[in-house]
């Protein structure tokens, strides 16, 4: 059976331990050689960035989030074991893990370290698939003779690059398909490297709970329970009319996943559909004054991401959750595709202006829709606002300032209210 030691890339006949560098770090599959669907999967990966960035958090359990009301980003795999998952309200996961440092997210360092593994997958393959800034699909078919190995010695290659080279780690699932990549990811993580080959699909998957199925929620889970599904094994026994019948597209889509099929390409230019940024406070507030400064915050965040991604919005929403977790949300159409803080803040700043009523209110998120490659941005002036392109300018150098000195190089007053 064909191994690969991860510590130093030789390719060998199964054993426990690498001939050449005696290292126990080995992978060994029937079908390694010759499967070239992967999906990457950073560990933990915003927090894994923060404890790069200061040793001194190397064993503390770390939270990325926001305050007591917020919500959990990821947490660190020493926050993980005490049972803190990402999504998770803080209050539940500091009454868990009461010692964890608490680290509000750094989305322009996370986009920074994210393009950089990006750099690292396109000089394997182009068939590139980003799901977020922290995993990918890739389809390194045909890439063997270009780099004269097989795509699982490229894929180990990676993740030593990117624990080397930037401090990160990210765990390896292979396999025939994209469904199975991504759950072979999970099977072994932090820093992991599993296979799921074509010959052991159907025994791998027999009695695995649907809810492995990634895009089967909460509702469509006790659907599905409510059918008599609870494991792949049971999907089986149903014929594919009937769940197309019960479920619509989502039944045909279930029967060939109960058999490990799955057709979908590798697609490298799946487009973004939003760009979001949400704050949720710890006491809920009116303040006209504190509002503002958050509107202002996100609008930053939300901007900052475009810029990073080269990318505009013509539509930008405001979210609002009232005390009593109702949601309002106000979104207005651009003439010109927005990308700047200034006009994405503007525009909410208006829409806020509009929301009768004055709260409290929990939550508040700005986001950017509809978009667009950046240079469809306006950069024309607006008649009615002789100053914009003043600010645009200032922007703009702002936004080479924090390039040279830090985010923190330079702050707008309005941020600090």
């Amino acid at each position: 059976m064909p191994a690969l030691c991860r510590s130093c890339l030789t390719v060998f006949e199964s054993g426990n331990r690498c001939p050449s560098c005696r290292g126990p770090r080995i992978v060994s599959h029937p079908e390694l050689l010759t499967l070239s669907i992967a999906h990457m999967d950073c560990d933990a990966f915003y927090a894994s960035v923060e404890k790069r960035e200061n040793p001194d958090l190397a064993d503390k359990p770390v939270i990325i989030g926001g305050g007591r009301r917020g919500v959990v980003s990821t947490a660190c795999y020493v926050a993980r074991i005490r049972g803190v998952r990402s999504a998770m309200p803080m209050f539940q996961a500091l009454k868990l893990c009461p010692d964890a440092v608490v680290i509000p997210p750094r989305m322009a360092l996370y986009v920074e370290v994210s393009r950089a593994i990006r750099a690292m997958m396109e000089e394997l393959t182009p068939a590139i698939q980003p799901l977020s800034l922290d995993e990918a699909f890739l389809d390194l078919s045909g890439t063997e003779r270009l780099h004269g190995a097989p795509p699982a010695v490229m894929l180990a290659r990676l993740t030593k690059r990117m624990r080397d080279e930037l401090g990160v780690t990210g765990s390896i699932g292979l396999s025939h398909n994209k469904f199975l990549a991504k759950i072979a990811s999970d099977l072994d993580k932090p820093n992991g490297f599993s296979v799921i080959g074509q010959a052991e699909t159907t025994d791998f998957l027999k009695d695995k709970p649907v809810r492995m199925i990634w895009g089967v929620g909460t509702a469509t889970q006790a659907a599905l329970e409510k059918a008599g599904i609870r494991t792949f094994t049971d999907l089986l026994r149903w014929d594919k009319n009937d769940l197309r019948m019960r479920f619509g597209a989502m039944g045909d889509r279930l029967w060939h996943l109960a058999r490990g099929q799955d057709n979908r390409p590798v697609t490298p230019h799946e487009p973004i559909k939003s760009i979001s940024n949400e704050t949720t406070f710890n006491e809920d507030t009116s303040n006209p004054d504190i509002l503002d400064g958050h509107l202002w915050r996100l609008a930053e965040n939300v901007a900052d991401r475009a810029k990073a991604r080269g990318l505009a919005g013509r539509v930008i929403t405001l979210k609002l959750k009232k005390s009593d977790h109702r949601i309002l949300t106000r979104r207005q159409s651009q003439r010109e595709p927005a990308q700047l803080a200034d006009r994405i803040y503007r525009v909410a700043r208006a829409l806020y202006d509009q929301v009768p009523g004055e709260g409290p209110y929990r939550l508040i998120g700005v986001g950017i829709s509809d978009l667009c490659p950046e240079h469809e941005a306006g950069h024309s002036g607006d008649l009615l606002d002789p100053l914009a392109e003043t600010r645009s300018r200032a922007e703009r150098a702002t936004d080479e300032i924090r390039k040279r000195f830090g985010k923190d190089a330079i702050t707008k007053g309005r941020s600090l209210r």
